[in-house]
């Protein structure tokens, strides 16, 4: 017994020197294929005896290989044994270069993570400072002593050189490169901050917020356009989910921090604690950011530079003054008509220039097209909504800004947690079936928001809000990324710029519209409640005497008196029910946005990928 064992493994021991010898033997036949074929161009004759000796070797490697064979056959090595031998000795080489693989890998991986994070820790400051100042609006106008429709310019102006510059980033990119452009807009971003925190006036807080949107206006398109090239179409669902955490959990955190920051500190603050991490961003910027796209040095479009600043800047300033002035306003119909014809001028100037600084071909791909109108369609319902939603909670109800931010932080949360689910459910399904369910939900939801009373309970309000934004959080980056896999990589900057550009006029326009709808539907419903409550209304008139009469007996002041507390009464319930129902005819008409994307986002096909 101890005979054949010693045996076995001494065949064994045999078989594996054997193939060892011809591991190697293959391995050096490589190695002089692959100097033969770089020397063959220097040397034909010394090329020609490469190739000689190497066909030597290998018949002398055949040879031994069929000894081996033949030894094999007469041996008692079981099948089992053969294919342990060759399980440990083939594989070798190719776990060498799966190690290096892996290696490389890895590093690419640690790069692409750092790239990120800087990118999105910029992000999100920069959308945070957004909402952190609208509810310093008031506080800034008593510390500065301006006006309203003075003070409204520190978000008008802000969004309207966001407007500017967004088209402008794609030449931008081309140009100075994703490094070189980061860290400038992360500068600028910093530096406005500065300025808007040491202010002693407001033209000085202006200055600041220009500074700080001309850096902003570039971080967005930026960031979607070096998500666009890390990550092949496969891979970019839970991308972009990820990066929706940022664009959706920054504004709604932002209104409960300043609304707790304002309480307790000075409006100055909300600028004070953006700078330092501006700072750690800005660091991080020049350690680990690194260009992702061809720098190429493209030349300028100056006339399509200016149609796109004269017609996205009046496009967005009419629509911002329709809120306040309303669709008749002078200001606003010239500001839309300069911004119309601009635009115009700008796509036909686009269309037919060799070098276009935005390259509206991008629409020429039908699925970019549908995923960009819906995803402005959702932009205009759900920006729109979310300042109704303050309006009522603030001026109607007579909460504070806290208590209405803390109704959104629950909403942000939800939304945080499944756009990366979303992300990855889109790689696997696509955009079409997630947006069906995200907005179905979305429907049912703005639905519900119609039916608002004095009497809708906090937590009523607290649980539709978390229910709308966990629908939305299947439709916000899917849609989009649906569109941006079937456009071609050298297109990419173009179309997340056009991207974007879309859904900020489209923000815009929603903001501007269902406030419109509100303010001109609570006029109408206030005069029908006039033309109600009349003395020729014999019940009323009844009714309002006898209030009139329980309230001067239980105040102890005359008749006449406790008729006026009345009729104040009165007049105060019925412009505050009349808002009311004008905000519940905009969330009306939201629902209708909503509805319509529902219907088109059934036509979004999986996108082909095109060749890059």
């Amino acid at each position: 017994m101890l005979i054949y064992a010693a045996v076995y493994v001494l065949l064994c021991a045999l078989v594996l020197l054997l193939f060892n010898f011809r591991a190697v033997k293959r391995r050096k036949q490589n190695m002089n294929q692959t100097v033969m074929r770089e020397e063959a161009g220097k040397n034909p004759v010394q090329a020609s005896l490469e190739q000689e000796k190497s066909s030597d070797q290998a018949d002398t490697t055949q040879s031994l290989s069929e000894e081996v064979e033949d030894v094999l056959q007469n041996s008692a090595v079981s099948e089992p044994a053969l294919e342990y031998v060759e399980a440990d000795v083939q594989p070798k080489e190719e776990v060498k270069e799966k190690q290096k693989q892996s290696g490389a890998e890895g590093l690419q991986n640690i790069q692409t993570g750092r790239i990120l994070t800087a990118l999105m820790l910029g992000a999100f400051v920069a959308i945070l400072n957004q909402t952190l100042l609208n509810v310093a609006i008031p506080h800034i106008m008593n510390d500065l002593g301006v006006s309203a429709n003075t003070v409204q310019w520190l978000t008008t102006g802000y969004m309207l050189v966001n407007g500017i510059l967004i088209p402008v980033t794609a030449f931008l990119i081309e140009k100075f490169g994703t490094r070189k452009l980061y860290i400038t807009a992360i500068l600028l971003f910093t530096v406005g901050s500065l300025v808007c925190s040491l202010s002693v006036n407001f033209t000085m807080l202006m200055i600041g917020r220009v500074i700080q949107a001309s850096g902003a206006g570039i971080i967005m398109p930026l960031l979607m356009t070096v998500f666009f090239v890390l990550f092949p179409p496969e891979k970019r669902g839970k991308a972009m989910g990820l990066m929706g955490v940022v664009m959706i959990f920054a504004p709604a955190i932002g209104p409960t921090l300043s609304g707790w920051l304002i309480g307790h500190y000075s409006w100055r603050l909300l600028f004070d604690i953006v700078i330092p991490i501006g700072v750690i961003v800005l660091i991080l910027s020049f350690l680990w950011m690194r260009d992702v796209t061809k720098v190429t040095n493209p030349k300028f479009d100056l006339p399509g530079f200016l149609f796109s600043t004269l017609g996205f800047g009046f496009l967005l300033y009419g629509f911002s003054e329709a809120g306040n002035d309303g669709w008749d306003s002078a200001t606003v119909v010239i500001s839309l008509t300069i911004g119309i014809i601009s635009l115009i001028a700008f796509v036909w100037r686009e269309l037919t220039t060799d070098k276009p600084m935005l390259d509206l071909r991008v629409f020429k791909y039908d699925i970019f097209a549908l995923t960009t109108v819906v995803s402005m369609i959702v932009n205009m319902a759900m920006f729109g909504a979310m300042i109704l939603l303050p309006i009522y909670l603030q001026n109607i109800r007579g909460f504070t800004a806290l208590e209405s931010g803390l109704l959104m932080l629950p909403g942000a949360i939800v939304m945080g947690i499944m756009s990366p689910i979303a992300g990855a459910l889109f790689d696997k399904i696509g955009a079409r079936w997630l947006g069906v369910i995200g907005l179905t939900i979305t429907v049912l939801t703005t639905w519900q928001f119609t039916m608002l009373s004095m009497t809708t309970s906090y937590s009523h309000l607290l649980l539709l809000y978390v229910l709308r934004m966990f629908g939305m959080s299947f439709i916000m980056m899917t849609i989009m990324t649906e569109g941006l896999n079937q456009l071609p990589r050298h297109l990419g900057s173009h179309g997340t710029a056009a991207s974007n550009t879309a859904r900020q006029v489209a923000g815009s326009i929603g903001t501007a519209f269902l406030v419109t709808v509100m303010t001109t539907r609570q006029g109408a419903h206030y005069g029908a409640y006039q033309h109600t409550v009349t003395s020729s209304n014999s019940f009323l008139s009844n009714q309002f005497d006898q209030l009139g009469q329980s309230l001067s007996a239980l105040a102890h002041l005359p008749g006449a008196a406790g008729n006026q507390l009345t009729t104040q009464l009165i007049y105060g319930q019925a412009v505050q029910q009349s808002t009311i129902d004008g905000i519940n005819d905009a969330f009306m008409v939201a629902t209708g946005l909503s509805v319509l994307a529902l219907i088109l986002v059934f036509f979004v096909k999986r996108a082909r990928i095109e060749k890059q």
